[in-house]
Protein backbone atom coordinates (compact mmCIF):
# COMPACT_ATOMS: atom_id res chain seq x y z
CA UNK A 1 0.00 0.00 0.00
CA UNK A 2 1.09 3.80 -0.90
CA UNK A 3 2.06 6.18 1.41
CA UNK A 4 0.22 9.91 1.91
CA UNK A 5 3.10 11.49 0.19
CA UNK A 6 3.84 9.38 -2.84
CA UNK A 7 0.08 9.27 -3.44
CA UNK A 8 0.49 13.16 -3.11
CA UNK A 9 3.25 13.08 -5.86
CA UNK A 10 1.19 10.72 -8.18
CA UNK A 11 -1.94 13.70 -7.99
CA UNK A 12 0.76 16.19 -9.07
CA UNK A 13 1.56 14.69 -12.05
CA UNK A 14 -2.22 14.35 -13.08
CA UNK A 15 -4.39 17.90 -12.15
CA UNK A 16 -7.24 16.67 -13.57
CA UNK A 17 -7.41 13.63 -11.43
CA UNK A 18 -6.82 15.73 -8.48
CA UNK A 19 -8.75 18.61 -9.19
CA UNK A 20 -11.95 15.89 -8.95
CA UNK A 21 -10.53 14.73 -6.21
CA UNK A 22 -10.88 18.30 -4.63
CA UNK A 23 -14.66 18.38 -5.91
CA UNK A 24 -15.52 15.05 -4.10
CA UNK A 25 -13.87 15.93 -0.61
CA UNK A 26 -14.03 19.56 -0.12
CA UNK A 27 -17.30 22.36 -0.72
CA UNK A 28 -15.38 25.10 -2.71
CA UNK A 29 -17.45 27.63 -1.86
CA UNK A 30 -17.21 26.87 2.18
CA UNK A 31 -13.51 25.63 2.04
CA UNK A 32 -14.21 22.90 4.37
CA UNK A 33 -14.55 19.45 3.89
CA UNK A 34 -18.18 18.43 2.73
CA UNK A 35 -20.36 16.81 5.46
CA UNK A 36 -20.14 13.29 4.87
CA UNK A 37 -15.76 13.73 5.00
CA UNK A 38 -16.75 15.06 8.05
CA UNK A 39 -18.37 12.72 9.51
CA UNK A 40 -15.78 9.88 8.87
CA UNK A 41 -13.00 12.05 10.53
CA UNK A 42 -12.94 9.74 13.78
CA UNK A 43 -12.14 7.28 11.34
CA UNK A 44 -9.14 9.15 9.92
CA UNK A 45 -8.05 11.55 12.66
CA UNK A 46 -5.55 10.56 15.07
CA UNK A 47 -6.74 11.32 18.79
CA UNK A 48 -4.59 10.16 21.59
CA UNK A 49 -6.33 8.22 25.12
CA UNK A 50 -8.13 10.87 27.14
CA UNK A 51 -8.00 13.67 24.73
CA UNK A 52 -11.49 16.12 23.87
CA UNK A 53 -12.65 18.17 21.02
CA UNK A 54 -15.61 20.20 21.87
CA UNK A 55 -18.22 19.80 19.42
CA UNK A 56 -18.38 23.19 18.92
CA UNK A 57 -15.10 22.90 17.36
CA UNK A 58 -14.60 23.41 13.29
CA UNK A 59 -12.45 21.00 12.11
CA UNK A 60 -11.50 21.56 8.66
CA UNK A 61 -9.12 18.22 8.90
CA UNK A 62 -9.68 16.51 4.95
CA UNK A 63 -8.31 13.15 5.09
CA UNK A 64 -5.39 13.67 2.79
CA UNK A 65 -3.58 15.33 5.59
CA UNK A 66 -2.59 14.27 8.93
CA UNK A 67 -4.40 15.30 12.36
CA UNK A 68 -2.71 14.25 15.47
CA UNK A 69 -3.98 15.18 19.12
CA UNK A 70 -2.03 13.72 22.18
CA UNK A 71 -3.22 12.20 25.00
CA UNK A 72 -5.16 14.02 27.57
CA UNK A 73 -5.13 17.50 25.44
CA UNK A 74 -8.04 19.10 24.63
CA UNK A 75 -9.10 21.86 21.93
CA UNK A 76 -11.85 23.76 23.93
CA UNK A 77 -15.11 25.43 22.19
CA UNK A 78 -15.61 27.52 19.11
CA UNK A 79 -12.11 26.88 17.78
CA UNK A 80 -11.07 26.59 13.67
CA UNK A 81 -8.32 23.80 13.20
CA UNK A 82 -7.12 23.80 9.63
CA UNK A 83 -4.83 21.45 7.93
CA UNK A 84 -5.94 21.79 4.46
CA UNK A 85 -2.64 23.08 3.22
CA UNK A 86 -0.56 21.51 5.85
CA UNK A 87 -0.46 18.60 8.78
CA UNK A 88 -1.02 19.26 12.45
CA UNK A 89 0.09 17.73 15.14
CA UNK A 90 -0.26 18.51 18.64
CA UNK A 91 1.42 16.56 21.58
CA UNK A 92 0.36 15.36 24.68
CA UNK A 93 -1.73 17.72 27.99
CA UNK A 94 -1.86 20.19 25.94
CA UNK A 95 -4.83 22.88 25.59
CA UNK A 96 -6.08 24.51 22.72
CA UNK A 97 -7.96 27.56 24.06
CA UNK A 98 -12.01 28.95 23.70
CA UNK A 99 -11.81 30.30 19.64
CA UNK A 100 -8.36 30.02 18.34
CA UNK A 101 -7.51 29.63 15.03
CA UNK A 102 -4.78 26.85 14.10
CA UNK A 103 -3.86 26.65 9.99
CA UNK A 104 -1.22 24.02 8.81
CA UNK A 105 1.85 23.00 8.51
CA UNK A 106 1.70 23.40 12.43
CA UNK A 107 3.58 21.19 15.01
CA UNK A 108 2.79 21.99 18.64
CA UNK A 109 4.03 20.28 21.74
CA UNK A 110 3.98 18.73 24.64
CA UNK A 111 2.42 20.52 27.93
CA UNK A 112 1.54 23.86 25.99
CA UNK A 113 -1.19 26.13 26.83
CA UNK A 114 -2.78 28.60 24.11
CA UNK A 115 -4.87 30.78 26.08
CA UNK A 116 -8.15 32.39 23.99
CA UNK A 117 -8.42 34.04 20.61
CA UNK A 118 -5.11 33.05 19.55
CA UNK A 119 -4.31 32.66 15.57
CA UNK A 120 -1.44 30.14 14.64
CA UNK A 121 -1.12 30.15 10.87
CA UNK A 122 1.57 28.51 8.48
CA UNK A 123 -0.30 30.01 5.67
CA UNK A 124 0.19 33.34 3.74
CA UNK A 125 -1.40 34.27 0.26
CA UNK A 126 0.26 35.64 -1.93
CA UNK A 127 -0.03 39.67 -3.70
CA UNK A 128 2.79 41.35 -5.45
CA UNK A 129 1.47 40.32 -8.81
CA UNK A 130 -0.44 43.71 -9.42
CA UNK A 131 -1.90 42.54 -12.74
CA UNK A 132 -3.59 40.26 -10.99
CA UNK A 133 -6.54 40.07 -8.27
CA UNK A 134 -5.28 38.54 -4.48
CA UNK A 135 -7.42 35.30 -4.96
CA UNK A 136 -5.97 34.48 -8.38
CA UNK A 137 -2.14 34.76 -6.90
CA UNK A 138 -2.01 31.26 -4.31
CA UNK A 139 -1.18 30.33 -1.54
CA UNK A 140 2.49 29.72 0.35
CA UNK A 141 3.08 28.04 3.44
CA UNK A 142 5.80 27.97 6.21
CA UNK A 143 5.89 25.49 8.90
CA UNK A 144 4.94 26.93 12.40
CA UNK A 145 6.67 24.60 15.33
CA UNK A 146 5.25 25.47 18.89
CA UNK A 147 7.90 23.43 21.52
CA UNK A 148 7.33 22.06 24.85
CA UNK A 149 6.17 24.07 28.11
CA UNK A 150 4.94 27.09 25.99
CA UNK A 151 2.54 29.44 26.78
CA UNK A 152 0.70 31.62 24.53
CA UNK A 153 -1.22 34.39 26.18
CA UNK A 154 -4.48 35.65 24.50
CA UNK A 155 -5.16 36.95 21.38
CA UNK A 156 -1.77 36.61 20.23
CA UNK A 157 -1.06 35.65 16.50
CA UNK A 158 1.85 33.56 15.29
CA UNK A 159 2.61 33.85 11.77
CA UNK A 160 4.48 31.13 9.12
CA UNK A 161 7.68 29.75 9.46
CA UNK A 162 7.99 30.78 13.37
CA UNK A 163 9.46 28.57 15.69
CA UNK A 164 8.55 29.31 19.67
CA UNK A 165 11.20 27.61 21.73
CA UNK A 166 10.35 25.52 24.45
CA UNK A 167 9.89 26.87 28.04
CA UNK A 168 8.92 30.33 26.51
CA UNK A 169 5.96 32.71 26.72
CA UNK A 170 4.39 35.10 24.45
CA UNK A 171 3.09 37.70 25.89
CA UNK A 172 -1.24 38.11 25.18
CA UNK A 173 -2.09 40.47 21.86
CA UNK A 174 1.62 39.88 20.92
CA UNK A 175 2.16 39.11 16.91
CA UNK A 176 4.96 36.68 16.44
CA UNK A 177 6.86 37.02 13.03
CA UNK A 178 10.36 35.96 14.11
CA UNK A 179 11.67 32.72 16.16
CA UNK A 180 11.37 32.87 19.88
CA UNK A 181 14.21 31.25 21.57
CA UNK A 182 13.78 28.88 24.19
CA UNK A 183 13.41 29.98 28.08
CA UNK A 184 12.23 33.89 26.86
CA UNK A 185 9.33 35.76 27.24
CA UNK A 186 8.64 38.20 24.21
CA UNK A 187 6.29 40.56 23.74
CA UNK A 188 4.54 43.62 21.48
CA UNK A 189 4.12 44.38 17.82
CA UNK A 190 6.05 42.86 16.46
CA UNK A 191 7.09 40.72 19.27
CA UNK A 192 10.38 41.21 20.56
CA UNK A 193 12.29 39.29 24.07
CA UNK A 194 11.76 41.07 26.81
CA UNK A 195 13.19 38.57 29.84
CA UNK A 196 14.84 35.62 29.77
CA UNK A 197 13.38 33.15 31.82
Amino acid sequence: MKDKESLREELKGSPQLKRWLDLIIMNQRDARPRWYIRLLAPLYQYRGRGSKIYPSVRMDTPPYRSFRLGRHSVIESYCCINNAVGDITIGHHTRIGIHNTIIGPVSIGSHVNLAQGIVVTALNHQFLDASKRIDQQGITTRAVVIGDDVWIGANAVVLPGVTVGSHSVVAAGAVVTKDVPPHTVVGGVPAKVIKNI
